[in-house]
């Protein structure tokens, strides 16, 4: 099962919104939110709840591809998110993530007894590839135990 189709059987946001998980590396995820209906604002665009769950279903998608492997030993939780609006997001569009640490610092802490943080910058196009929304979301590896 790859990341996309696990997240889509295990969070019912993103089998609602039918978010596709396009790509999921450790370096990158793009996840997409087809032009929807039912999910449009008052100006017909996305509504900007379907945008934050993109984004932070981008943000989880990396998280997984990049930590994946520490899964026996630590959960990946959501800290903090801020997003901002900049343009006028019209059909569909598309969230990239980024990791804003190297995953080996990250580990490298985890490895040290901490509870790591760690930033997730995401980007939101529309499909002119114009940016409609920047995101962060800052997630922790909590230890287990």
């Amino acid at each position: 099962m790859t990341i996309g189709e696990m997240l889509a059987a295990t969070v019912p946001m993103a089998r609602t919104l039918n978010l596709e998980f396009v790509e999921t590396t450790p370096e990158k995820a793009v996840v997409a939110l087809p032009d929807q209906g039912d999910f449009h604002n008052h100006v017909g665009g996305p509504h900007a709840g379907a945008m934050f769950t993109l984004g932070e279903s981008a943000s989880g998608a990396i998280v997984l591809a990049a930590f994946g492997d520490q899964l026996s030993r630590a959960v990946p939780l959501a800290v903090s998110a801020e997003i901002a609006y900049k343009k006028l997001a019209m059909g569909p569009v598309t969230a990239t993530a980024t990791l804003g640490r190297p995953a080996a610092d990250v580990v490298a802490e985890l490895d040290a007894g901490r509870r790591p943080e760690f930033p997730v910058v995401i980007a939101i196009r529309r499909g002119d590839g114009a940016v409609t929304g920047e995101m962060t979301v800052v997630w922790t590896l909590r230890p287990n135990g």
